[in-house]
């Protein structure tokens, strides 16, 4: 038998989440009928003009062939242009830019590039997944700081954090409007945040990926829209969620030439790119899919509302969010002793409904669900109805 000390492998936890897949899969095929508000899988479909592009490239042959891991240089100019655009802010398309398969993708593989077993990394808890494990993966050092509503104190416990750590960390990672927690900033915590990279000489890792699913006149800023950020900070977006593109696997990293060459480097050598028809209908998405862009953030604001207004009106007091496509629930606090993970299981068993274990995003998470805003307002309203039915058992 071969050895089997898989390091790498084995620092990861088992996967919370597919505790829950489980329990779904086997309420299904009792013939159960679950309303999933678990994994952030967008449901609507791409906009047609995407599709459209894509068809009419994937026709052409020459498109078959690998393509280009750092992007196509068109792809990288509507990038450049989508920041000039929405931003204001200017980027070197050649040295400071570079697409993904997606921003998990790039997350993990930049901490592959940059880190080792004696770096330290702050990163915010809860957070999705790969912004903690990406680091566990890498070999380095995970230091979580928990969330605070007030955007001060968060401030306060990265740079007390950073000041009591026993080796100055390498970098911090951060994500807002976020996910699960659904917390958005202000343009003046980034200035902060920023002043704080460039005092202890500390990188910044912005993961912007909910930039545009923004409700109640909320406008999401960017890192990269602060004086000197490229200085020390990158910043990932993904077509996932703006453009309902999730399997099609395409965003990008800007900012930092440094980071973002050594990201370009290390994709260099693990992949050929993403499809070129893929990139190809990415840009016509950047450039002329502003209105659908549109029209898929009213959808979730509506869905938004329906959950919202309807947890509320049974008795499970949640906060609208500012942005995202989710809603972060305190668990009832009759059921908070039990922890995220049992309470997600009854809601299954007894309501019929599916979601996120607030665990699953970092300890600090434990207190709360995640709902995914990826069923329609007649799904939201029956399952508010089980909800409210099963708050009213006794268990």
């Amino acid at each position: 038998m071969p050895d089997q000390d898989f390091t790498n492998a084995k620092k990861l936890p088992p996967y919370i989440f597919a505790q829950i897949n489980a329990l779904k899969y086997k309420a299904r095929s009792r013939g159960e009928d679950i309303i999933d508000f678990g994994m952030g899988n967008p449901d609507q479909p791409t906009p047609s003009p995407i599709v459209d592009k894509l068809i009419e490239t994937v026709k052409n042959p020459s498109t078959h062939r690998y393509s280009q891991s750092a992007g196509l240089p068109k792809l990288r100019h509507a990038i450049k242009d989508w920041y000039l655009r929405k931003y204001n802010v200017d980027l070197d398309q050649e040295k400071e830019i570079v697409t993904c398969m997606g921003s998990k993708e790039g997350i993990a593989h930049l901490s592959l590039a940059t880190l080792s077993k004696d770096d330290t990394v702050l990163v915010q808890s809860p957070t999705y997944p790969i912004h903690s494990y990406g680091v566990v993966i890498a070999g380095a050092n995970l230091q979580s700081v928990p969330l605070k509503d007030n955007e001060d104190d968060f401030l306060s416990d990265i740079e007390e954090s950073i000041l009591n750590a026993s080796k100055k960390p390498k970098m911090v990672i951060i994500n807002f409007p976020s996910n699960p927690t659904t917390q958005s900033v202000s343009i003046d915590f980034f200035n902060k945040i920023v002043k704080i990279g460039k005092k202890y000489d500390i990188w910044i890792i912005h993961d912007l990926a909910y930039a545009d699913i923004v409700f109640d006149g909320y406008k999401a800023p960017s890192i990269l829209e602060v004086e000197g950020a490229k200085d020390i900070a990158v910043e990932f977006f993904t077509l996932s969620k703006s453009y309902n593109m999730p399997g099609w696997r395409v965003g990008f990293c800007c900012g930092n030439s440094e980071l973002v060459q050594a990201l370009t480097k290390i994709k260099s050598y693990l992949d050929y790119g993403t499809f070129t028809p893929i990139q190809v209908a990415a840009i016509k998405a950047i450039n002329d899919c502003d209105n659908e862009v549109a029209s898929i953030s009213s959808i979730y604001e509506s869905r938004r509302n329906e959950l919202c207004d309807g947890l509320n009106r049974i008795g499970w007091d949640v906060k609208k969010p500012l942005a995202t496509m989710f809603v972060w629930a305190k668990i009832p606090e009759k059921y908070l002793k039990l922890g995220s993970l049992e309470f997600s299981k009854l809601l299954i068993e007894h309501a019929q409904v599916a979601v996120s274990p607030g665990a699953g995003f970092g300890i600090d998470g434990d207190e709360y669900v995640r709902f995914s805003l990826i069923e329609n307002e007649h799904r939201i309203r029956q399952a508010i109805r089980g909800i409210k039915n099963f708050l009213s058992m006794e268990i």
